[in-house]
């Protein structure tokens, strides 16, 4: 079990390596590409992109193995541990200036989480949920996917930048949940897992967080979407946790109070972050190059889309390039 909960910080850290090149290969693309697989061609012919999805596909595995080891409720908590090295990357890549704000916003949200894993203390966990659990948990997730991608198509770029993280957030909490029945039913034999439905919804959902996430990234700025990510995914998770595997929390009036004080925590951070001109997208990189360029990779048409962090707003959202007229001849 506690290789489950150190494995859990690293796959952290390589998701947020993750977001950030992923952030780069689909910044030009432009707007139209929305909601569109158009986004996604564009962002296969993009090198930077591969590898940032390379390193998705050893996340998935950190994870996976996490969830084979650990509890659901207590894992993906440990994940919101990439808010912070988001800001690491975005401080000493990019030279951003991240103030008190940014720092005091992301460790009072994974700080809240942590008090309330720690406060609750999920335990068990071990159950198999039957058909008509996984029914209804799926309705009523993609119904709230459904409402934050339509909330996701209108609004500045910061909101639906965060609109599409929070859908991303209940794919990804849906995809770990399946991943943790799928590590399960291995223990009885890799024959027994390819007789349950699991592995292959796994697959349609894979699908839809890895498009859900390129919306998220391309629509706003990265630390939008992020922060949403990383705060419903795992509160979702700990309900999933105890609705499908009987995941068990603490109970009694001391302990429920800590765990309510830990959410209010929680939401003060969220408020915070919100409050930071980086999370909306107004503040721009010390850095004089072009992220692309740090990575030696040189630019080689007009950007059309939204900047690789945060840019202005006015041509990100017509998806055009704005042309100087030349000087007249006199």
């Amino acid at each position: 079990m506690i290789v489950g909960y150190l494995l859990a910080p690293l796959a952290a850290l390589v998701n947020a390596l993750t977001s950030v090149l992923q952030r780069i290969g689909v910044e030009t693309a432009p707007a139209s590409t929305t909601l569109r697989w158009s986004l996604m061609a564009h962002a296969l012919r993009r090198g930077i992109w591969l590898v940032g999805f390379g390193l998705m596909l050893v996340e998935f595995g950190l994870q996976a193995t996490a969830l084979r080891f650990g509890d659901l409720s207590v894992v993906q908590p440990l994940l919101t541990t990439e808010l912070l090295f988001l800001l690491l990357i975005l401080g000493v890549w990019f030279h951003y200036r991240l103030t008190l704000l940014e720092w005091l916003g992301s460790a009072l949200i994974v700080a809240g989480l942590g008090g309330f894993f720690l406060a609750g203390a999920p335990s068990g966990g071990r159950a198999i949920p039957d058909t008509t659990q996984w029914l209804v948990a799926s309705a009523v997730l993609i119904g709230l996917i459904t409402t934050f991608v339509l909330a996701a198509l209108r609004g500045p770029r910061w909101w639906r930048a965060a609109s599409f993280g929070a859908a991303t957030a209940f794919t990804a909490a849906y995809s770990a949940a399946l991943t943790k029945a799928i590590t399960t039913y291995t223990t009885r034999g890799w024959g027994q897992v390819f007789t349950h439905f699991q592995p292959y919804v796994l697959g349609v959902a894979g699908i839809g967080t890895v498009f859900l996430i390129q919306n998220a990234l391309h629509a706003g700025p990265i630390t939008a979407s992020r922060t949403t990510m990383v705060t419903i995914n795992p509160l979702v998770s700990i309900v999933l946790g105890v609705t499908l595997f009987a995941d068990r929390l603490r109970s009694g009036p001391g302990w429920t109070t800590l765990q309510v004080g830990a959410l209010a925590v929680l939401v003060a951070g969220v408020v915070l972050l919100a409050r930071s001109p980086l999370v909306a997208g107004t503040q721009q990189s010390g850095n004089h190059e072009h992220p692309e360029e740090l990575l030696g990779r040189a630019r080689q048409r007009p950007r059309v889309g939204p900047g690789p962090l945060e840019v202005d707003d006015a041509p990100a959202m017509a998806g055009e390039v704005s042309v100087e007229p030349a000087p007249e001849r006199t």
